[in-house]
C-alpha cells in the first residue's frame, strides 16, 4: 500500500515538527527534482485570523516509476494540518491504512494537481485566506504509488496587519525585532560598565579580562543583527542580507563564550598564564566542533524542513552542542581537583580554599545555565502556545544574561578580590576547614 509509509512519515514529522526552527525568510523558493517522497514539510507558521497562503507552482512534473501506472491527480496536492489534528489523522491512517491525507477530514485542503493548468505549462498560482488563527505545518502530499515529482515551489505565509500590509513573521515571533534589540543595547550598557570597572582597576586587568570584554561586545552585534533580519523578514519576508552578519558573529559569540569559560574555569591569565596539554586539547575539539555546529545551524535556518538531509543536520546539531557542553565542564573539574591536590601541601590554606570555593560556584553557575538554555527552554518552545514562541527566546536571552552578570562578578579585575585576599584568622579557619574536608573525603 502506498499510503502505509505514509503513516510512519507523519509520525517522524509530527516528531521533528515540534523542534522546529524559525526560519530565516517566510518567502520561499525551493526546487524539488524527482522526488519519490510521500509527504514533504514545507515550513510551520502561527496565523492570526488575517492569515494567507500564497503558493506559485510551475515547471510540474509527475513520473511513474513504472511505465504501467498512470498517477491519479487528485493523489498529490498541498494541504495545511495544525497541531490538534496531528493524533486524529494519525489514528484515520492507522485505522484506514489505503486512505490518501489528501482525503481526510482533519486536514485544510488547499489544491491538488488536478487544480493546475494542462500541459505543457503545468502551473499553479493562487493565495489562500487562514480564518481560523492557529499554527499549521504546510505540507505537500504524494499519495500515488511509485511516482516522482519535479516542480518549482515558491511560497508565501504572512498575516495582515491593522494597516493593511502584511507581515510575514509568524505570530508568536513578532515581538522578536523589539526583543532582540532592547537586548542588544542591554549588552552594550554591560560593556560600558565592564570598561570602567576594568579602568578603574587597571593593575589587575589581564587577558582573560579583555577577552570577556570582546566577548559582550559580539554578543551586542549578535543580537542587533538578530533584531535587523527579524524587522527585514517581518516588512519584506526575507532577510535582505543581514542573516549573514547575524550568522557570522553568532559563530563568533559562541566560540568566545565556550573559550572565555573554560579560560576561566582553568584560571588562566589572573591565576596562571599558562594552559596545560589537556586544557589545549579541549579548546582544539571545541572551536572545530563549533564550527561544524554553526555549518549545522545556517543549513537549518537557511533551507528549511523540505530537504532530504534536513534531519540529519537536526541531529548533527544537537549531538555537536552537546558534546561541546560536555567538553567544557572537563577543565573546571580538573580545577577543582588540582585545587583540592595543592591545598594538601599548599601553606596558603586560606587562599586555595577561596580559589576551591570559587571554582565549585563557578560549576555550579555554569551546570545552571547549560541545562536552562538547553532543557527548559527547548522544554518552553515545546509546550508554548503558537502565540507565545516569543517567550523562549525572551527566557534564552535573560539567562544568558544573568549568566554573564553572575560570570562577570565572580571574575572581576578588583585589587583586593574577596577570593584571593584574606587575613591570617582566615588562613586558620582555612586550614581547619580544610582539613575537616579531607577527613570527609
Amino acid at each position: 500500500m502506498a499510503t502505509k509509509p505514509a503513516s510512519t512519515s507523519f509520525l517522524l514529522l509530527l516528531l521533528l515538527s515540534s523542534s522546529l526552527s524559525p526560519t530565516a525568510a517566510e518567502i520561499k523558493s525551493l526546487t524539488i527534482t524527482s522526488d519519490t517522497r510521500n509527504m514533504i514539510l514545507l515550513e510551520k507558521f502561527g496565523f492570526t485570523h488575517t492569515g494567507h497562503v500564497t503558493i506559485s507552482l510551475s515547471s510540474v512534473s509527475v513520473l511513474p516509476l513504472h511505465p504501467s501506472t498512470s498517477p491519479d491527480p487528485s493523489h498529490l496536492g498541498f494541504f495545511l494540518l495544525s497541531e490538534e489534528s496531528y493524533l486524529q489523522i494519525l489514528l484515520e491512517i492507522q485505522q484506514n491504512p489505503s486512505l490518501c491525507v489528501l482525503h481526510s477530514h482533519y486536514i485544510t485542503l488547499l489544491f491538488t494537481f488536478r487544480d493546475l493548468s494542462p500541459p505543457p505549462s503545468a502551473s499553479f498560482n493562487r493565495s489562500f485566506p487562514v480564518t481560523i488563527p492557529n499554527e499549521y505545518s504546510l505540507f505537500f502530499a504524494n499519495c500515488a504509488p511509485d511516482t516522482s515529482v519535479s516542480m518549482s515551489l515558491s511560497t508565501r505565509l504572512y498575516n495582515l496587519q491593522p494597516d493593511a500590509s502584511p507581515n510575514f513573521l509568524s505570530a508568536g515571533q513578532s515581538p522578536l525585532p523589539s526583543l532582540f534589540f532592547l537586548f542588544g543595547l542591554t549588552y552594550l550598557l554591560f560593556l560600558a560598565l565592564w570598561c570602567r570597572v576594568c579602568h578603574t582597576n587597571k593593575l589587575s586587568v589581564h587577558g582573560v579580562h579583555l577577552l570577556m570584554a570582546t566577548l559582550l561586545l559580539v554578543k551586542a552585534f549578535n543580537l542587533i543583527c538578530a533584531a535587523e533580519d527579524k524587522h527585514y523578514v517581518k516588512v519584506t519576508g526575507t532577510p535582505h542580507g543581514w542573516d549573514i552578519p547575524f550568522y557570522i558573529f553568532q559563530f563568533i559569540r559562541v566560540v568566545l563564550l565556550f573559550t572565555v569559560i573554560i579560560l576561566v574555569g582553568t584560571g588562566w591569565s589572573f591565576l596562571k598564564p599558562f594552559l596545560q596539554e589537556r586544557e589545549k586539547k579541549v579548546l582544539i575539539i571545541v572551536i572545530p566542533l563549533q564550527v561544524l555546529a554553526n555549518l549545522a545551524s545556517v543549513v537549518i535556518g537557511e533551507t528549511g524542513p523540505f530537504i532530504k538531509q534536513w534531519v540529519t543536520w537536526n541531529q548533527v546539531f544537537l549531538l555537536v552542542d552537546i558534546i561541546c557542553c560536555c567538553a567544557i565542564i572537563f577543565p573546571i573539574v580538573w580545577s577543582i581537583r588540582s585545587l583540592r591536590e595543592t591545598s594538601k601541601t599548599d601553606g596558603k590554606a586560606a587562599r586555595n580554599l577561596a580559589k576551591l570555593s570559587l571554582f565549585r560556584q563557578f560549576y555550579i553557575v555554569v551546570i545552571g545555565y547549560l541545562y536552562f538554555t538547553r532543557i527548559v527552554v527547548f522544554a518552553l518552545k515545546t509546550i508554548a502556545a503558537y502565540k507565545y514562541q516569543w517567550v523562549s527566546n525572551f527566557a534564552e536571552e535573560a539567562a544568558s544574561l544573568a549568566f554573564y552578570g553572575v560570570m562577570f562578578y565572580m571574575f572581576r579585575p578588583v585589587e583586593r578580590n574577596e577570593y584571593f585576599a584574606l587575613d591570617e584568622e582566615e588562613e586558620e579557619a582555612a586550614e581547619i576547614a580544610l582539613r575537616d574536608e579531607e577527613f570527609e573525603l
